[in-house]
């Protein structure tokens, strides 16, 4: 009963949509083959599992919230993943930080991690169906507490972070040998000053040359693709960061690098989506990590709000669905962690579906004749078009609960498992 119910609102909305100039039918079919990857560090607070030793605090990175049921080995991380990913339509993909291996009972510091210390990840995702990308993690030790890692000016430093970098590229391509599609390996350092600096330049040849040292050892693009993430601002560095915009974006034209966009990297105000086409003129793939910013860059859980929107509207409006790597990047532990990736994950792949329900050639044409009362008259009838009918059909089609059906399977996995670790 409720598959037929779900069917009959699903080719009543394939007919409002086939008047007003779309094709819901090839807008599912297409839907199908986008990929997210969805980020580990949503499920423990961004802690990782490095033994005592380590160091968990800084380098630009703050967790908010103490909601029960943080995961704390990798054993409760991959339990959670799993509810995760049997709630998400579709095949996705898991990102992980280099501070999530498998290091058993002695510290193993970062600039001395290995692709075995990754193989259970990789045993795991060929059992599960899935894929990997990898990080390099530069903060939270140390060695970060100045507010400088490939950019200090202490050599020692320096040369710790490109040995951290350099392994964790080995370790990403190791990762798309056995799983026989390419990581895509993203770098991110927290660099910075919290108050005005004199010398920008000198921290900035100090970062190109250690990328430069960093990318001297190659790998197959059917191994590992290499990717740069600037940010606006962070915490301590509210003044100056070392790897902005412009700087990766030259060094990635230069390079031959992908940029990662963060939605929430750039000023309130910015529009992303409209950075889609026009790096787009100059690179071959970018990657996407998507959140929601709130006053600042604070992580929220990614929703279907305009911003989110507008991204992928120009996604596929540039066609560029297949030469983009959509990820998730957000940590809230002010909610029920599995929760949150669910609703940013299904908000993600709702804002795909929207922009591919749009129907492009009519819009297209009455933009290219001027009519622009047209044009705007469009846009708004899709604002109330029945896409909760095409994304319920979506989900039944990929065995997982439409509407508002996994907030009940949360909430039960909340008390029969997360609250039990507490």
């Amino acid at each position: 009963m409720k598959f037929q119910k779900i069917e009959k609102a699903y080719n009543e909305a394939v007919e409002k949509y086939r008047d007003i100039g779309s094709d819901a039918e090839e807008a599912v079919e297409k839907l199908k083959d986008v990929s997210l990857s969805i980020h580990c560090w949503q499920g423990d607070d961004v802690a990782g599992f490095e033994k005592p030793g380590s160091h968990l605090t800084g380098g630009g990175i703050q967790v908010t919230g103490s909601y029960p049921g943080r995961a704390r080995t990798v054993k409760e991380l991959r339990q959670d993943l799993e509810k995760v990913y049997s709630l998400l339509p579709g095949s996705h993909r898991l990102n992980l930080h280099a501070i999530y291996g498998e290091f058993g009972d002695t510290f193993i510091d970062r600039d001395k991690i290995e692709p075995g210390h990754f193989g259970g990840w990789v045993h795991w995702a060929k059992d599960k169906g899935l894929k990997l990308d990898f990080n390099c993690s530069c903060f939270s030790h140390p060695l970060a507490d100045a507010g400088f890692t490939l950019s200090s000016k202490d050599k020692n430093i320096r040369l710790f972070w490109i040995e951290h970098v350099k392994r964790c590229r080995r370790i990403g391509a190791f990762m798309g040998r056995e799983l026989k599609n390419a990581c895509v390996h993203n770098i991110w350092i927290p660099d910075g000053s919290k108050d005005i600096p004199v010398d920008r330049k000198g921290h900035r040849d100090l970062l190109k040359d250690s990328l430069d040292e960093i990318f001297r050892e190659g790998y197959p693009q059917k191994e590992l693709k290499d990717s740069l993430e600037s940010k606006l601002f962070g915490i301590g560095s509210e003044s100056y960061v070392v790897g902005s915009h412009e700087f990766y974006l030259g060094y990635a034209l230069t390079k031959n690098k992908m940029i990662c966009l963060d939605t929430g990297h750039f000023h309130p105000t910015e529009n992303i989506g409209d950075k889609i086409s026009a790096v787009f003129q100059f690179l071959d793939g970018l990657l996407l990590h998507v959140s929601r910013g709130v006053r600042w860059d604070s992580d929220h859980v990614a929703v279907l709000d305009d911003s989110t929107r507008n991204l992928f509207e120009e996604v596929v409006r540039g066609g560029y669905l297949d030469r983009v790597h959509i990820a998730l990047d957000f940590f809230d532990a002010s909610l029920n962690r599995v929760g949150a990736w669910v609703i940013g994950g299904r908000a993600v792949l709702k804002a795909v579906l929207s922009a591919l329900l749009e129907p492009r050639e009519r819009l297209l044409e009455v933009e290219n004749k001027g009519d622009y009362f047209s044009r705007l008259a469009l846009l708004e009838e899709l604002k109330t078009m029945p896409i909760g009918a095409v994304w319920d059909y979506f989900c039944l089609l990929m065995d997982v609960p439409p509407g508002q059906e996994y907030i009940r399977e949360i909430i039960q996995y909340d008390a029969d498992i997360s609250r039990k670790r507490d």
